[in-house]
């Protein structure tokens, strides 16, 4: 009878010798293999979706940044336009946009 290999993988604990005999005299052979599972969720299943909402925040406080730039600039160039106009008449009613030096 040519050599068999045991049928899937086997625990390194269970010798080779009692699996051929085993075989040889045709007894049965049972192996129980006991497997428990992990006791939660591995690390690398929040990493990312940390990663993603981090990358989110990080977005969101450079887009209200620019956003808070963009309306300094305009403000300054309102103020800019303002002062160097005077003041401003339309059809007799007459605007004074900023306050007089003196």
């Amino acid at each position: 009878m040519p050599h068999r290999d045991p049928p899937g993988i086997i625990a390194p604990h269970i010798p080779a010798d009692l699996y051929r005999a085993a075989d040889t005299t045709g007894a049965p052979v049972v192996i129980v293999v006991h497997s428990h599972p992990a006791p939660g969720r591995p690390l690398r299943h929040y990493l990312m979706p940390i990663a993603v909402a981090g990358a989110g925040v990080i977005g969101v406080f450079g887009l209200v940044a620019a956003f808070l730039a963009l309306l300094d600039f305009a403000v300054h160039t309102a103020v800019t336009v303002a002062g160097a106009a005077g003041p401003v008449g339309i059809g007799g009613v007459t605007l004074k946009l900023t306050r007089g030096k003196g």
